[in-house]
């Protein structure tokens, strides 16, 4: 009975979490233009180091062990913008030559395993 109860809760958490990101990813409209995406990207790199550090000393307070200070993250001066782009249009371009690729592959197969048995 507790594991069914614990699994349940398992699941329930599980889907609380993917539910939030789901809900923030839309919310922030991560998934819209590029230009949105970038200024999200540029809010977290100022809002998660401090939220991370407040987390590591509050837990250090309600646990008593000492979290050794960690090095700053480096900075990458990396245009996000043109590369999500870039990397959108090589997907959709490889997406929309596969059945004819598929096709192409499929009669030069064809082909040979008709000469070969010859």
């Amino acid at each position: 009975m507790v594991a069914r109860v614990w699994s349940l809760m398992r699941f329930l958490i599980k889907g609380s979490v993917a539910g939030g990101a789901v809900y923030l990813v839309y919310d922030q409209e991560l998934l819209g233009p590029s230009d949105k995406s970038q200024a999200a990207l540029g809010k977290a790199e100022e809002v998660v180091p401090p939220a991370v550090y407040q987390f590591s000393q509050y837990l250090c307070q309600q646990t008593g062990l000492q979290i050794p200070q960690l090095p700053a993250p480096p900075k990458i001066n990396f245009p996000v913008r043109d590369t999500w782009n870039s990397g959108v249009v090589r997907v959709m371009s490889a997406l929309s030559v596969a059945p004819s690729k598929a096709c192409e592959y499929s009669r030069e197969g064809w082909e040979y395993v008709k000469q070969r048995a010859k």
